[in-house]
């Protein structure tokens, strides 16, 4: 099959593409490379304007005019090449707002795609109109939203999440949903918005490129003869500055303080800010338990990658996707609650436990081979595709 993917907001599509490679597939990615984090596309449409005196008369403009100048610019790039993107079997969204510009623009190219295409599927990754519904909607314990609720930010501070209901992006999410042939989850924190609404296939995990990432924590197994008692014990903490409440960085920082004071000796804390994606996955190669995120219920990718490195991630591993997955607390990831003084108390029982620490670390790695090997997951993604198709 020839596949598009169009967007990249994690490394989700460039696993998918890799699994579909090595299955015998044609398949290239398109997109902005999502801001300072640079993902790699095949083809990649520039963002312009984005610093200096230039971007002050982008903002300058839209404030007067509501004319967005930088997705002007990246739609012109589409179709510029508009014959490039034309007779694919299959075309991936990989969000209903998959370039990260203006709706009207975004739909102008979304529409160009279903019109020369034969098949557009979409991905619920990443905030959009029904997810972030379901959040206001307090539907969820807890969500990406409950900052704003308890207003530690304001509706501004949250401005690329809100946006989502504005009219302008509803209308955007309507085309989006009458054009697509079938929506598809990449975990639980979209799976539980999207059940019972119209066109959704289904959930289907997120790709990990196992063949890419070493398993640390067998490696660690066979030396562990060679550690001593006073091995550090690395925490990784990578904060997005924009996100830094939506991820639950506040809670990772006080907990951080009190593990600080508590283990000195016996610990290394590193935190990043603001990093591209490369730079983020060297700085966290070492260390043994990694912070991501809080707030969610399932993992995001970056989570994912870590545990297939044989890491201890504290993320999302709420009660459902422990049924989903069949599994039992704190024995492939920690479940990182809104509560500082409960992860701190889940970070002092992994420094003080090493045999649990190397416990979860293998079984990480495991799981990750288990329900997200890349290969098996672009299986599951051609089932759905073809089903459509037949």
């Amino acid at each position: 099959m020839k596949i598009l993917l169009v967007g990249e907001y994690s490394r989700l599509h460039n696993s998918l593409k890799e699994g579909l490679m090595t299955l015998g597939h044609q398949v290239t990615i398109i997109g902005c490379g999502d801001y300072f984090k640079n993902y790699p596309v095949d083809i990649k449409f520039i963002r312009p304007y984005q610093s200096g005196v230039m971007k002050y008369l982008k903002n300058l403009i839209y404030r007067l005019t509501g004319f967005d100048w930088a997705s002007w610019h990246i739609k012109n790039q589409f179709f510029n090449r508009a014959q490039d993107f034309k007779n694919y079997d299959v075309v991936q969204l990989i969000n209903e707002s998959p370039l990260g510009i203006a709706p009207r623009d975004e739909a102008a190219i979304v529409g160009y795609l279903r019109q020369y295409n034969p098949l557009l599927f979409v991905l619920s990754c990443g905030t959009d109109y029904i997810s972030v519904r379901y959040a206001m909607d307090q539907k969820f314990r807890y969500s990406i939203l409950t900052p704003l609720f308890e207003n530690k930010v304001t509706a501004k501070d949250y401005a690329p999440i809100l946006k989502y209901m504005e009219p302008q992006f509803v209308a955007l999410h309507h085309k989006v949903m009458s054009w697509t042939d079938g929506v598809i989850a990449t975990d639980l924190d979209y799976h539980i918005p999207m059940m019972g609404q119209e066109k959704y296939l289904g959930l289907i995990p997120n790709p990990i490129n196992t063949d890419l990432l070493q398993d640390n924590a067998t490696a660690k197994e066979d030396n562990k003869e060679q550690e001593t008692q006073n091995d550090l014990i690395t925490i990784f903490h990578g904060i997005n500055t924009k996100n830094y409440f939506k991820k639950g960085s506040d809670y990772f920082e006080q907990a951080l303080k009190e593990i600080q004071k508590k283990y000195a000796d016996q610990v290394r804390i590193i935190t990043t800010r603001d990093v591209p994606y490369h730079d983020y996955i060297t700085a966290y190669s070492q260390a043994d338990i990694i912070l991501d995120q809080v707030l969610g219920y399932d993992q995001g990718y970056n989570a994912l990658e870590a545990m297939a490195q044989g890491k201890i991630v504290f993320t999302g591993a709420e009660q459902e996707w422990l049924d989903h997955y069949q599994l039992a607390p704190d024995t492939v990831a920690i479940n990182a609650m809104p509560d500082a003084e409960a992860i701190a108390q889940k970070l002092s029982w992994l420094i003080d436990n090493p045999e649990v620490r190397r416990t979860i670390a293998q079984k990480a790695r495991l799981f990750i081979e288990e329900s997200h090997q890349y290969q098996n997951i672009a299986k599951q993604y051609l089932n759905a595709w073809q089903q459509k198709e037949n």
